[in-house]
């Protein structure tokens, strides 16, 4: 890896207290988790003690309310601290933005009861979630989960399996979408599961091409009582509740894009102006100066993409198709960045000496997760035409 330290990414931040706040990211990405990322991945360790440190310094309840010990930041904000923690390492980024995602219900759908009781520790006290939609029998057709919630007295049992689980098995707690009516989307409710309640267990981790510190595994729900105080909005509201929870975390998915992008253009940029060919550096050469900056335009096309999405949600304004888009753009991005990385590094790129070809594994994973990019394609399609077989 080279030591030429890369510039960092000169952001237009609203308040001087988000200024201080990006300071604050990069300073525990140089210093906690940056140094430590190759090694950890290559054991597939997951840094659970750098997510105490997030949690601690407020930065894993950002774009929630201050009152339960969120940071009452905007997206736009947020977002932008997603990809600095991506950059440094993706597990990081992309587990703060699963996080996000699995207090999302309860922070927007809970009873003021509900949040006064659950979200302080879920926002600032140390805790960490998983959202369970998945299942090995519906991915793409969520509407089809077949785990089912039966009412029982005061209580609810929850039974079935869920998939493609980030933090499962790890998880203090689950936000959890099960089947209590009828077939179809509106037969859909979402509970609030303790990681520790009786009945839920976990698989042995998925064994993944990249990613591998960040653990992803089947959850089992093996009669899991819980109280109706748990059940999080409306019987029967659980996909919208989804829904939305999606639209905000394809945001999250999109700015760790960018981070992991941005890492790999460091890089190429890095060894591009040390590497000697021919009696000069090979950043002299005009083929691989236009790859360079090919890869640093779609990086900033993707950020002002995301940003745009970021700043009609913090405006209340309909969101979702520039959601879509982003995170259809962004992933994508990173995928033909981190190829074009290893392309400029040549063989040395191919190695497990330099970080990009784990970048590469890595940065194909975000074109699957919360809503593949056909679905997104799906999706931006409808919001143009309207839905299939009108």
């Amino acid at each position: 890896m080279s030591d030429r330290a890369p510039q960092p990414v000169e952001r237009l931040l609203p308040t001087e207290e988000a200024r201080d706040l990006i300071s604050l990211v990069r300073d525990i990405a140089q210093r906690e988790i940056a140094p430590k990322a190759a090694e950890e991945e290559d054991a597939g360790r997951f840094p659970r003690e750098v997510f105490t440190l997030l949690s601690q310094s407020g930065l894993l309840g950002l774009p929630y309310d201050s009152e339960y010990g969120g940071g009452d930041q905007p997206y736009e904000v947020y977002l932008q601290v997603l990809e600095e923690l991506a950059t440094a390492r993706l597990t990081v980024g992309l587990g703060a933005s699963v996080h996000t995602l699995a207090s999302y219900a309860l922070a927007t759908y809970g009873t003021k009861e509900q949040q006064v009781e659950h979200l302080p520790g879920m926002l600032g006290g140390g805790l960490l979630g998983a959202y369970c939609l998945s299942e090995p029998s519906s991915g793409s057709d969520a509407a089809s989960l077949r785990t089912r919630a039966v009412r029982d007295g005061d209580d609810w049992v929850i039974t079935g399996t869920k998939a493609w689980i980030t933090h499962g098995g790890i998880a203090d707690f689950y936000t959890v979408m099960a089947r209590t009516g009828g077939e179809g989307p509106r037969g859909i409710t979402a509970f609030l599961v303790p990681g520790d309640a009786a009945g839920v267990s976990a698989a042995p981790p998925e064994k993944k091409m990249g990613l591998k510190g960040s653990p992803t595994a089947q959850v089992h729900f093996d009669g899991v009582r819980v109280p109706d105080t748990h059940r999080i909005g409306e019987e029967g509201q659980g996909f919208t509740i989804a829904l939305s929870a999606l639209d905000s975390g394809r945001l999250g998915i999109a700015a760790c894009a960018i981070g992991l992008a941005q890492a790999a253009l460091n890089e190429a940029v890095a060894y591009a102006a040390e590497r000697r060919q021919f009696g000069r550096p090979i950043a002299d050469f005009q083929g691989l100066r236009f790859m360079l900056a090919d890869m640093a335009t779609q990086i900033e096309a993707g950020r002002a993409l995301y940003l745009a999405a970021a700043r009609l949600r913090d405006a209340g304004r309909p969101f979702a198709q520039q959601a879509a888009m982003a995170k259809l753009h962004c992933t994508d991005t990173a995928m033909r960045v981190t190829t074009d990385a290893v392309q400029i590094l040549g063989g040395y790129g191919y190695t497990t000496d330099f970080p990009v070809e784990r970048y590469l594994r890595e940065a194909k994973v975000l074109q699957i997760v919360e809503g593949t990019n056909q679905i997104q394609r799906m999706v931006i399609a409808r919001h143009l035409v309207g839905p299939e077989g009108r």
